[in-house]
């Protein structure tokens, strides 16, 4: 991930820590606030004249005493909680640092390649020069993939959601973006093969008949990993593959896809994999990423492929719907691809 994500990784859990670390004091607050109340009750029961009254004093003492032991436990629970949060933090500033590092490497050798080359093309005139690069034109013209032009055909969508455990609202997601597909402008040119309990199988059986241009997951996974749901009725463990056993089945087949949608936490890991060896074009999520999140990106970037939007113009589409909500995801939804390849030139619904 570049240094740029990180960065919001980090503001993120520093978010979280200092939240942590805000109720963790007003529980101790709290704490100390009832027990110095039971220890006035006490005071004034040892005071009292009465026994009834010494005795409803000692009740409100024990009352105020349960009141701050359960203020106690609560304070305990944030701090342990701002504690898992620093350690995050540390680990994600330890990324970061990395990350600067490289890319300032990175950039310094792009200084010093570029210099190399200013010094080259001082040394030709201005005549030799532009030959040059008329030459390099018509060569990156030569090199650049074209991309088919799309067929008379509807845009195929395989949708796979998995969740075994029944923790994430796939079923809602699916829907949301029929419902979003069926609104747009060129809805009669996109056709859905949804799965919602999606297994492996469901993967090789909708790559072979169904031969989508554009494979959407939404599930679990993580930088390496992708879990499937299993043939059980049951709330159950999910089947977990490899992110390399993922691509190669998306690759057995006569018309790999142009696009791939991981909307599922921390796979934008995967999606150099993905661009390098199988579609031209890849989304995933360069974190943990909200349910409402994860089905608001997705929604918008769907609508506007329906209407005719590019696969850039898109995306930032999915990702502006996350900031005009007032959601925290906008910066997790990342989009990759081939070398050869322009996402703000990929239109993926053309009505002829």
């Amino acid at each position: 991930m570049s240094a740029n994500q990180y960065r919001g990784q980090l503001d993120r859990k520093r978010k979280q820590r200092l939240d942590a670390e805000k109720k963790a004091g007003e529980a101790r607050a709290k704490e100390s606030k009832k027990r110095a109340e039971a220890a006035k009750a006490r005071q004034l029961a040892a005071k009292a004249s009465n026994a009834t009254t010494a005795r409803s004093r000692m009740n409100e003492a024990n009352r105020r005493e349960d009141e701050a032991k359960a203020a106690g436990n609560e304070a305990s629970r944030w701090a342990a909680r701002s504690a898992g949060y620093a350690k995050e933090e540390a680990s994600i500033s330890s990324r970061l640092s990395r990350a600067e590092q490289s890319e300032a490497a990175a950039a310094e050798k792009a200084r010093q390649r570029e210099q190399q080359a200013l010094a080259r093309r001082s040394a030709a005139d201005q005549n030799a020069l532009s030959a040059r690069l008329l030459q390099n034109e018509a060569s990156i013209q030569e090199l650049g993939r074209r991309l088919p032009e799309p067929k008379p055909e509807k845009l195929r969508i395989l949708m796979l959601g998995a969740s075994a455990d029944g923790g994430l609202r796939v079923g809602r997601e699916q829907k949301r973006i029929r419902t979003a597909i069926e609104s747009a402008l060129h809805r009669d040119h996109v056709e859905l093969d949804v799965r919602p309990a999606a297994t492996t199988e469901d993967l090789l059986d909708g790559l072979a008949k169904f031969r989508p241009h554009v494979i959407h997951f939404s599930g679990h996974s993580n930088e390496d990993l992708i879990e499937f749901e299993d043939e059980a009725d049951e709330l159950h463990e999910g089947v977990i593959v490899t992110a390399q056993a993922f691509a190669n089945a998306i690759q057995a087949t006569d018309d790999p896809p142009l696009l791939i949608v991981l909307n599922s936490c921390h796979s934008a890991g995967q999606l150099q994999r993905l661009v390098d060896e199988v579609a031209p074009f890849a989304i995933g999520m360069a974190d943990e990423i909200d349910d409402t999140d994860a089905i608001t990106y997705a929604t918008r970037f769907y609508a506007n492929i329906a209407n005719g939007q590019s696969i850039d113009a898109a995306h930032r589409a999915g990702r502006a719907a996350l900031e005009l909500g007032g959601l925290d995801g906008a910066d997790l939804p990342t989009l990759s691809s081939a070398d050869d390849v322009d996402p703000a030139a990929a239109i993926l619904v053309k009505p002829a």
